[in-house]
């Protein structure tokens, strides 16, 4: 029985920092003053206050006289939404479709966000306090319209306005694409660290890049994976060019050194090819608040010009757009296939071209302050999710010693003391590795640099541990390989000064395996964990909101969407029947809502009342879609083998898969194919009818995600233990009412110990024991579990279609060491989803645990999260929220 009282969790305070404030004339009335300079960027804190005291006073209140406000009622709403189809699109209400409706009415909400965008950023250069800029390859945002109406606020409004102008709220947010700019976990964990940055009032702008295509729009023909382009951009309001925001990115050349008359030597990295970075900005808005960061993405074009006219009149027509075709190339796809030597060369000239493009602009705006070089990491913070912006490092100490003129170790100091390393795997292979020839092509000053810093840093080394050569060669930032490669992982760390892993496990296992030599040079107190977490303004509020109404009725309010500590409060009520009927409903209209989503897209029938099973994330081998499928079949060959009347009495299920395959991996292409194989078999079973259907998605993204979270009852966690860092799939799918299969992987555990052993089904070998099981099956005997024995001679025997196009997964798992253990593992996967089906027979039961796994969820906000990170990493203030009366030009 659910007490009356829960134990608070400990919150640690933040201090808001103060905003000085301007008021009033400097000089006597009547003396007139020179105009003042406007720049594109904006001024520095210590400009900004002199330069809004030399306004006269006419143009102040010229300004403040016709100063926009955005819309506060229906009636503001639909005058801006008719205002921009009728001027903005050139339309009027006789062709005015849903599309030009989406576009109208983002277009009114982002005139809203402006303002406060604009107000945001004067407030924080006002402020002039630490900012935190947060490096990401990926920012899977998802859409834009419906997390601006309800962040905001004025979702009703809109929903009101729009069905007056005759349309429906669902139609129009339906309308737009998700921005293409990121694939998995990695990309939607920086988006709900942005949402929080925000709803926190914390100083924070995110880096990324503007990809034309994204990673790719997948399409599933035949039962394959097919990648074809993902043409987001044909409309975006979300974005703002700003075309005077520009950067020139140098590649190839040559280093030449000079000598100074004070004897200092100079390293020039000189020749080579310039692209031009252009910067484009994304308003980010907080909840509840008028706090709207900036997401600053750069798009690539030729320095030279997109067209070289002589060429052109030469006849040359192809070579004329040639350098422009070249250079967009580094911003068109996200993740180009790196399978050959040319692909290699584009993610490395990406990594260096995005982050190149963003310390200028960082080192720009910190220069504006004119404070002493030594004082840039009491005022930057720089993350780097992953290894991709490591060159960032890199990056910072050329700009310091080879432009700026400090000295080697002032340098050193500062970008240490400035960076901050979020690993997100343990997988040797995942960790980025360039080869030293590369390097030594496109990047030749760079390559000195690292070479530089790993100089020094072994020599530190030896100066600790004198006797252990050993240890030189394991830690060096330059493996020697045949070819040398660059280890980016080990250059992250020793150019950050704090590591973290983003769940315990993970954190503990980084320690111990992949960085343990770094925990004895460095101490154990440069690496530290901070837990994943997720926004619940998206991922329940907006993704679920008849949930999000439910809970707030017993809440008391919406305060659990920013302090989701409070969600303990509906635990109270786990007895309640009227509670637990109307939770049953929601489930249930939202299995219903998934129901049509999978007819309307994959052409197959499903019962809503059916368990819906569900496993959507990026396919690769570690997270076992293929020990998930060949459960399916084990499932299938149960019973087929079974009576009509034994049938009858089963529970019927549906195994809900999606995800992508990078598109140079060809098991996990290989995993999809299955799928869909197995799929068009059980699916047209008379024998099974709706025991048992099996779904692929294509083209998995978060807007699908929305639709499908709410509506899992069982969702699949099941990576090779002690191989996925974090997860954040699981978070959300708890979140939104349904229970976990998995692994003791990951956060997992800590979901775990937070809603207790009785609300999850775990199954599977520990982390500690995956290498020894490994060794034993190389050097040891290696006998396949007898039930997956079975599955692989369905497979084998032509049953799902050709036996040549799954042999690589079986012989996988059979004859080459089956390294994530899927046979080791399956025995305890079958008897679990025994132990699920039998669970769910007793609705009563399922449904407390669901309430229960909700109610303890609130340790996995992304607030949470950002707040250790704000306080244990960065060293960031809160700034105090308050609307400015004046006109500054602050800087974007």
């Amino acid at each position: 029985m659910a007490s009356e009282s829960f134990p608070t969790r400990q919150r640690r305070p933040s201090v808001g920092a103060p905003l000085a404030d301007i008021q009033g004339s400097v000089v006597p009335a009547g003396i007139s003053r020179p105009k003042h300079k406007r720049t594109f960027t904006g001024f520095g804190a210590g400009e900004i206050k002199s330069v809004e005291a030399s306004i006269p006073e006419p143009q102040r209140e010229a300004w403040l006289k016709h100063q926009v406000n955005g819309f506060k009622d229906k009636d503001g709403f639909e005058e801006n939404v008719v205002r921009h189809v009728e001027t903005t699109l050139a339309r009027s209400m006789f062709n005015c479709d849903e599309h030009a409706a989406y576009s109208a009415c983002a277009l009114a909400f982002r005139d809203r966000l402006i303002l406060e965008w604009n107000r945001t950023q004067q407030r924080q250069t006002f402020a002039d306090s630490k900012r935190l800029y947060y490096l990401s390859l990926e920012f899977l945002m998802g859409r834009a319209l419906d997390n601006a109406m309800l962040n905001i606020g004025q979702k009703d409004v809109a929903k009101a306005g729009l069905a007056e102008l005759g349309f429906r709220i669902e139609d129009i947010i339906e309308q737009e694409h998700d921005a293409a700019l990121g694939n998995g976990g990695l990309g939607r964990l920086a988006a709900c660290f942005l949402d929080s940055l925000a709803s926190l009032n914390l100083p924070a702008w995110g880096y990324g890049l503007r990809y034309r295509y994204g990673i790719f729009k997948q399409e599933i023909i035949d039962g394959y994976q097919v990648e074809v382009p993902d043409y987001w951009l044909d409309f975006n309001p979300w974005e703002f060019p700003r075309h005077d925001v520009t950067v020139d990115i140098q590649f190839y050349g040559h280093v030449n050194r000079t000598q100074g008359e004070s004897g200092k030597t100079t390293a020039h990295w000189e020749g080579g090819e310039m692209v031009r970075a252009v910067a484009f900005d994304v308003p980010i808005p907080g909840y509840a608040t008028t706090t709207t960061n900036n997401l600053r993405l750069w798009s690539s074009k030729a320095a030279s010009g997109e067209f070289d006219f002589q060429k052109f009149n030469s006849g040359d027509y192809e070579s004329s757009v040639a350098d422009q075709q070249r250079a967009e190339t580094i911003s068109a796809v996200l993740y180009p296939n790196d399978n050959l030597d040319r692909g290699k060369e584009l993610r490395l000239k990406q990594q260096y071209f995005w982050v190149a493009a963003s310390l200028y602009d960082i080192v720009r705006r910190f220069k504006k302050a004119k404070r002493a070089w030594s004082e840039f990491p009491e005022q930057v913070a720089i993350q780097l999710n992953d290894t991709h912006p490591t060159l960032a490092i890199v990056e910072l100490q050329r700009i310091l010693v080879d432009l700026e003129g400090l000295e080697w170790d002032d340098a050193w100091n500062i970008v240490v003391n400035t960076f901050g390393y979020t690993n997100h795997t343990v997988l040797p292979e995942a960790l980025e590795k360039w080869s030293v020839g590369l390097f030594q092509h496109l990047l030749p000053r760079h390559l000195q640099i690292i070479y530089d810093i790993n100089l020094f840093f072994l020599q530190t080394v030896e100066r600790a541990f004198p006797n252990d050569r050993e240890l030189l060669a394991r830690v060096s930032i330059i493996e020697e390989s045949q070819p040398k490669m660059v280890r980016m992982a080990f250059l992250a760390i020793v150019g950050s000064h704090k590591v973290n892993g983003v769940a315990e496990l993970h954190s503990d296992l980084i320690k111990t395996t992949i960085f343990k030599d770094f925990v004895s040079i460095f101490g154990p107190d440069k690496f530290t964990n901070v837990t994943n977490g997720i926004t619940p303004r998206r991922w329940l509020h907006q993704a679920n909101p008849r949930l999000s109404d439910l809970i707030a009725t017993k809440v008391g309010s919406y305060d659990f969407l920013k302090d989701l500590t409070k969600l303990n409060k509906i635990e109270l009520s786990v007895n309640d029947k009227q509670f637990r009927k109307e939770w049953a409903e929601i489930k249930l209209a939202n299995k219903v809502r998934l129901a049509k989503h999978i007819q309307e897209s994959a052409g197959v029938t499903v019962n809503p009342t059916s368990l819906f099973d569900v496993q959507v994330k990026r396919i690769h081998e570690y997270k076992r879609q293929q020990l998930n499928i060949f459960g399916v079949i084990h499932r299938y060959l149960t019973l087929k083998a079974m009576s009509p009347e034994e049938r009858k009495k089963q529970l019927p299920r549906v195994s809900i898969f999606g995800g992508k395959a990078a598109p140079g991996y060809w098991m996990a292409k290989q995993i999809i194919h299955l799928i869909n194989s197995v799929g068009v078999v059980v699916n047209n079973d008379a024998d099974i009818g709706d025991l048992l259907k099996v779904v692929f998605l294509e083209d998995y993204n978060v807007s699908k995600a929305e639709i499908i979270t709410p509506a899992s009852d069982i969702s699949e966690h099941i990576s090779t233990a002690g191989t996925e860092a974090s997860g954040t799939s699981n978070m959300k799918f708890v979140l939104n009412g349904g229970l976990i299969i998995g692994t003791c992987d990951g956060a997992n555990i800590e979901i775990t110990r937070e809603i207790g052993e009785n609300n999850i089904f775990l199954f599977g070998n520990l982390a500690e024991d995956v290498e020894d099981l490994r060794h034993a099956h190389t050097y040891g005997s290696h006998t396949i579990d007898p039930d997956l024995a079975k599955v692989f001679a369905t497979i084998e025997q032509g049953v799902f279609g050709s036996t040549q196009d799954f042999s690589g997964m079986i012989t996988a798992v059979r004859d080459h060491g089956d390294f994530y253990l899927v046979s080791d593992d399956f025995h305890s996967y079958i008897e679990t989803q025994a132990l699920v089906d039998e669970a769910y027979r007793d609705q009563e039961e399922w449904i407390t645990k669901c309430i229960t796994s909700v109610s303890r969820m609130g340790f996995f906000s992304s607030d949470r999260c950002i707040n250790e990170y704000a306080e244990g990493i960065w060293n960031i203030e809160p700034l105090h929220v308050e609307r400015d009366a004046g006109v500054r030009k602050g800087e974007l």
